[in-house]
């Protein structure tokens, strides 16, 4: 029987549906709510997915990270737009042992994280998942679903693999969550970025699914060339990505259902888009190296408009009490 038990900070399309997981695998697992709270709790969490739909009718859901139990492995993930609540959060969730898994998009995510905890206590964690929230505590998982874990240091040197990746890979893969393992959280970081920096700004500012940025042949040119600028962004950062990534990248979205990326859906949802965490960083540590990577920054300007916007729209109507 595990032994280990974890903690969810964000039980939305991600945490939700890796935290079901692994309660489905009788692993203990506690998850904090806000919005969804009252709904979880009485009603629990239910997966819908091409690997088979479940139901968990209880689940421990908490409101106030202050009540809940110190865990083993607290898994962080919110959107970077809500980092600054986790100085209040993470203090109470970790026992004296326990470590931090990030499971965030973007570059230079732990290192926020590291303040509040330590560096030594913190894992990166990469997702290639594709889920939405259909509503409070309904997760509908379309596709995709591995993660890839590597150990943070100080400046991301490289230190391999250790142990403790070993045991908490071990826990996901009795969940039935696919794992990899990488000696360079760095490299692994650059290489989400890949993907994530171009699907997820276009399909912002030129509203698209996947599916239809790659059936245009012009949208399609500009996904290879903002990828490429990505793969130089990494070479200047000291991480080489092989030649035939951006090619499995396309392939693996190619053959991926049509799918509305986190981005776009928290921008029809008028929710804060993670531009600095995806954009922004990357255009930084390239720019710190002595490169620019022009397509992104013209994406990270458009997608700063759109967001200023969007988030300016939502403040009115909270203040005119419209729904």
């Amino acid at each position: 029987m595990p032994n280990r038990n974890y903690a969810i900070v964000g039980t939305g399309a991600l945490g939700g549906f890796y935290g079901a997981r692994l309660q489905k695998a009788d692993f203990e697992v506690n998850f904090l709510l806000r919005s969804d709270y009252d709904r979880v709790k009485k009603h629990g969490l239910i997966v819908e997915s091409p690997e088979g739909d479940f139901t968990l009718p209880q689940i421990r859901a908490y409101h106030d990270s202050r009540k809940m139990p110190q865990c083993d492995v607290v898994i962080v993930a919110l959107k970077t737009t809500q980092n600054h609540l986790l100085p209040k959060i993470l203090p109470h969730l970790l026992k004296d042992d326990g470590v931090v898994l990030v499971l965030q998009n973007g570059l230079n995510i732990e290192p926020e994280v590291a303040k509040i905890v330590g560096s030594e206590r913190v894992i990166g964690g990469l997702c290639f998942l594709c889920s939405y929230k259909v509503s409070p505590g309904h997760i509908c998982h379309l596709d995709y679903g591995a993660i890839t874990l590597g150990e943070y240091t100080e400046n991301y040197k490289k230190i391999g693999i250790t142990n403790r990746l070993h045991q908490i890979a071990s826990d996901f893969r009795r969940a039935q969550i696919p794992i990899k393992l990488s000696g360079d959280l760095l490299l692994s970081r650059w290489k989400k970025l890949v993907w994530n920096i171009p699907y997820n700004g276009l399909s912002v500012v030129l509203n698209a699914r996947t599916d239809e940025l790659m059936a245009n042949p012009d949208t399609l040119i500009l996904v290879e060339e903002i990828m490429t600028e990505v793969v130089a962004g990494a070479k200047i950062c000291d991480r080489i990505i092989p030649d035939d990534f951006i090619s499995d990248m396309l392939d693996y979205t190619h053959k991926m259902k049509p799918y509305r990326t986190s981005m776009k859906i928290d921008y029809d949802e008028s929710r804060p888009l993670e531009v600095e965490a995806i954009f922004g960083n990357p255009i930084r540590a390239a720019q710190q190296g002595g490169i620019k990577l022009p397509q992104i920054e013209v994406l990270y300007r458009m997608l700063k408009f759109v967001n200023a916007q969007r988030q300016e729209a939502e403040r009115t109507r909270r203040l005119l009490g419209v729904d």
